[in-house]
């Protein structure tokens, strides 16, 4: 039931078929509360579409709520403003089948939506016997507490009471509000090109809808799931290495552009699976994570026994096999791989201050022009075999980050 003090398009269902109006269910003025057809003295204006409706509106007839507080804001919705929704459905002549069956949801939301248009338009229409109606049974007036109350331990009684008192009495009731039915003239060409807007307002609102829809899922499918995660959220990452046979774990983040690893003096603290490492955390709070903002964020999820390890695909580096496929020449390699790995190398040494990786590849320029050449730099070096030097080069710049990886 519309319970709102705007103006709503309404669909009513009597015996000639259904009818549309306009309805303004209740609003205050001069502290006294009202509410109102579409209609004029003694009449309510009951259209056989929501076409005839608005070609009714179009032709600025007079009507009585042109005087309502939110008539212009009703006039500014366009053209569908007179299109109701399926809440403001209110099947009258059906409403003995809706007290056939169970009190389900739609059952009752039904019945309560029919009986509230209902004493609007009596009330509106001074039509006396189906206020007198309403005054004398005093339990058709339970529907608006909904389907929980039926749900009670006497709710099937009182349900089947509301349909014995509905099925007696419905037909005068019915009659009553077929007797009100009253349509003003309306020019035939006019409700046509209403017809004509209305398909095609339905039509731009259904494209609307479908291409929000599509908007929302690709927004939806943009969002990496990562950042609903507490690393996500803090910025400290968990990291995978795969490198000389075997696999250990680690976190790292940025501060600005400087890399932060969990570790201390230089030693990168590395586990062996996710849950040694979560472990370790609780009792140890020595390293250099521990002055990042967002390090108390984790330990809450880490002693709260929430934390769980999410490592991020962008967070996975192997080096497995990357010296082999060096030796073998550069059609052979994988150049992503190279970059990923690269760039660990490159913050492992950048975080401890060490030149050591610099140091390398200054004693071994053939390797230094390799890697730039198979990561895009610009250049003039073109690879030849054999490449064994760049293999052995690479397994030290490995051997130079292990070294780093403790023994925990």
């Amino acid at each position: 039931m519309a319970q709102t003090e705007g103006i709503v398009p309404v669909k009513i269902s009597l015996t000639e078929g259904d009818f549309y109006t306009l309805w303004a269910p209740t609003w205050k003025e001069h502290g006294a509360e009202w509410q109102a057809f579409l209609g004029s003295g003694e009449h309510v204006y009951f259209f056989s579409s929501p076409a005839e409706l608005l070609a009714f509106l179009q032709q600025g007839g007079k009507h009585d709520l042109l005087t309502h507080p939110q008539w212009r804001t009703f006039e500014d919705k366009g053209t569908l403003r007179v299109v109701p929704t399926k809440r403001d459905t209110y099947d009258v002549v059906g409403t003995p089948d809706f007290l056939a069956g169970r009190p389900s949801f739609e059952n009752v939301s039904g019945t309560a939506r029919a009986f509230a248009i209902v004493r609007g338009l009596a009330d509106v229409l001074d039509i006396e016997t189906v206020r007198e109606f309403f005054g004398s049974y005093s339990i058709l007036g339970n529907v608006d507490r909904g389907v929980d109350h039926f749900g009670q331990e006497a709710g099937l009684g009182e349900w089947s009471a509301i349909g014995r008192t509905v099925l007696k009495n419905w037909d005068n009731v019915v009659d009553a509000l077929d007797a009100a039915v009253h349509t003003p003239d309306v020019d035939e060409a006019a409700v046509a090109a209403a017809e004509e807007d209305i398909t095609a307002a339905e039509k731009a609102a259904e494209e609307a809808r479908v291409q929000a829809e599509q908007s929302e899922e690709e927004a939806a499918a943009a969002v990496d799931p990562y950042d609903t995660t507490m690393w996500g959220a803090s910025g400290i990452d968990p990291i995978k290495i795969a490198i000389d046979g075997r696999v250990v774990y680690t976190l790292r983040t940025y501060l600005g552009k400087s890399p932060v690893f969990l570790g201390r003096f230089g030693e990168i603290f590395t586990f062996s699976n996710p849950k040694s490492l979560l472990r370790w955390l609780v009792e140890h709070g020595e390293h250099d994570l521990a002055k990042v903002a967002t390090w108390q964020d984790v330990m809450d999820e880490v002693n709260g026994g929430t934390a769980e390890i999410v490592v991020h695909p962008v967070n996975m580096y192997s080096f497995n096999g990357l010296a082999k496929d060096i030796a073998k020449g550069p059609q052979e390699v994988d150049t992503e791989q190279m970059r990923q790995a690269y760039e660990l190398l490159a913050d492992a040494a950048d975080w401890a201050d060490d030149d050591s990786l610099n140091s390398l590849l200054l004693a071994n320029p053939g390797l230094q022009d390799y890697i730039s050449y198979m990561l895009g730099a610009r250049s003039t070096y073109l690879p030849s075999a054999p490449y064994t030097d760049e293999a052995t080069g690479w397994t030290q710049l490995e051997e130079s980050l292990t070294k780093r990886f403790s023994k925990i």
